[in-house]
């Protein structure tokens, strides 16, 4: 990244596993100051520490914060913080959405999905990227350049069995940010979705016939294997770049191909 008077910081919400994790941990060793807001069962939490340790060890500065990124008076909370958190120097240079909270339910039978799965779902993976972005802004914690980055899936068209919930808002938050990249930009503030590969990560395998979907994928892929975490982490990085101010608006795809 490059030098600077001030501190920067990139805000993972979501940073304690799978894609989120290792985007925090490749802006790390790359010199980036990490913040990050992630919610786990206190059984969980002496691996995760153990994570978060990596990380520090990379020689930058790491603040934490076990809490629900998808209530909004945390989130008010959280950010009243932020300046404080921040210091007079520090500032949030590049803000990652990587929150996979989404209901996995199917549209008939017993227990079919309702309204309520659907707003709890399109709320956590969607307008939650919006809310904290306006309100991040509001506090006056944004650096010039910022980044806006939210991971998307090619679930956002294709069909995926019960994972109507998750399509309904992968769609939602494409929307969310072509509008933010387009209102944000006085501010320069730019924005866009990772649309990530096939990933194996906790919330991949809570997919019904996950497995199935995972060999089809494999033979699907010009390169016959799963797009990994650190792959997507690696665009996460490119686009955090100085080079990258001019990408806004877009769905960049960090999946080798499988798409296609």
């Amino acid at each position: 990244m490059a030098n600077s008077s001030l501190k920067h910081y990139a805000l993972v919400l979501g940073g304690s596993q799978g894609l989120g994790y290792a985007s925090a941990l490749k802006l790390a060793q790359k010199g980036w100051h990490i913040l990050i807001i992630h919610r786990d069962r206190r059984s969980d939490l002496p691996e995760i520490e153990a994570k978060f340790e990596v990380i520090k060890q990379c020689g930058v500065d790491l603040k934490t914060f076990n809490l629900d990124a998808t209530n909004s008076e945390k989130r008010k909370e959280f950010v009243s913080q932020l300046p404080e958190l921040l210091g007079e120097s520090g500032k949030i240079k590049l803000l990652l959405h990587s929150i996979a909270k989404g209901n996995l339910k199917a549209m008939t039978g017993d227990s079919p999905l309702n309204q309520t799965d659907l707003q709890i779902t399109v709320n956590a993976m969607a307008y939650s990227f919006y809310d904290w972005s306006k309100a991040i802004l509001e506090a006056g914690c944004f650096a010039t350049n910022t980044r806006l980055l939210a991971f998307t899936s090619e679930g956002n068209q294709r069909v995926w069995k019960h994972y109507a919930a998750v399509s309904v808002a992968k769609t939602s938050l494409e929307t969310l940010m072509k509008y933010m990249a387009t209102e944000f930009a006085e501010y320069e503030i730019t924005a866009n979705c990772i649309q990530a590969g096939m990933v194996e990560t906790q919330s991949f395998q809570m997919i019904p016939g996950h497995e199935e979907l995972k060999a089809s994928t494999e033979k699907r892929n010009p390169f016959q294997r799963l797009t990994q975490a650190e792959d997507v982490a690696n665009v996460v990085y490119l686009l955090s770049l100085e080079e990258a101010n001019w990408i806004t608006g877009s769905i960049i795809k960090a999946d080798g191909g499988e798409s296609l």
